[in-house]
């Protein structure tokens, strides 16, 4: 079955069962931030003192946050099947997971990049301060990609999606744009799971659904899957 391919397009519902909270909660507001003055370039340029503060808090959560059930089965899978995982989540929880082959959307929070190349990364396992240079002499900023910037992995995963024989959506709405448009790649042919405790707008004619949590769901699917190798 390694010939076959497993795509799996996860949110933040997945990792906030490892005690990491959702991207934007009411009022858009993120761990209490507005999302406009810590996820914007324009929020950057008006105060990088405070975004840097901000993502240092979210950096220490992620390496205090140990990697679920969900993410531990996505891993394993691997054992059977080819696995790519597309994810919109900034965290590292489904390579600490075992999962090898994981493509970040909006950038990895356990990496630093140049302010001025989006290209130049570094590795950053603590705090990020002002005044910290890259190589090219620009301010040190988080890898993740802001509202108002490009997604640079899109086309990547656009590619990953089109090869899919099997499709699991988890922890994620399909709202949120352009992410949410990777499902419309998917081969008609592939077999679609969501994983969602509340769905809607969906039906089981375009998934099939599991009304779960990502740590209950995610693992019930896998074992349907090994299924396919008796």
């Amino acid at each position: 079955m390694r010939d076959r391919h497993v795509v799996v397009f996860s949110g933040a519902g997945i990792s906030a069962e490892s005690g990491l909270n959702t991207f934007r909660g009411p009022g858009g507001l993120w761990e209490g931030e507005p999302v406009s003055l810590v996820a914007t370039p324009e929020g950057w340029r008006k105060d990088p003192e405070r975004v840097l503060r901000f993502y240092n808090e979210r950096r220490k959560a992620v390496r205090a946050a140990t990697p679920n059930l969900a993410q531990v089965a996505l891993g394993e899978l691997e054992q059977i099947f080819k696995v790519t995982i597309i994810t919109q989540n900034i965290d590292d929880l489904h390579e600490r997971g075992g999962s090898t082959n994981v493509i970040h959307l909006h950038g990895e929070i356990m990496k630093s990049r140049s302010s001025r190349d989006p290209t130049t990364l570094f590795a950053c396992e603590g705090d990020i301060v002002l005044g910290q240079k890259a190589d090219d002499g620009s301010q040190m900023r988080p890898h993740v990609v802001w509202f108002g910037e490009s997604v640079p992995m899109m086309d990547t995963a656009i590619a990953v999606a089109k090869t899919a024989d099997f499709l699991i959506v988890v922890g994620t709405s399909l709202e949120v744009y352009p992410a949410a448009s990777l499902v419309d790649y998917v081969p008609y042919e592939a077999t679609r799971f969501l994983v969602d405790p509340m769905p809607s707008g969906l039906t089981d004619e375009d998934f099939h659904i599991v009304e779960a949590k990502a740590s209950e769901g995610v693992p019930r699917i896998a074992n349907q899957l090994r299924a396919l190798m008796a």
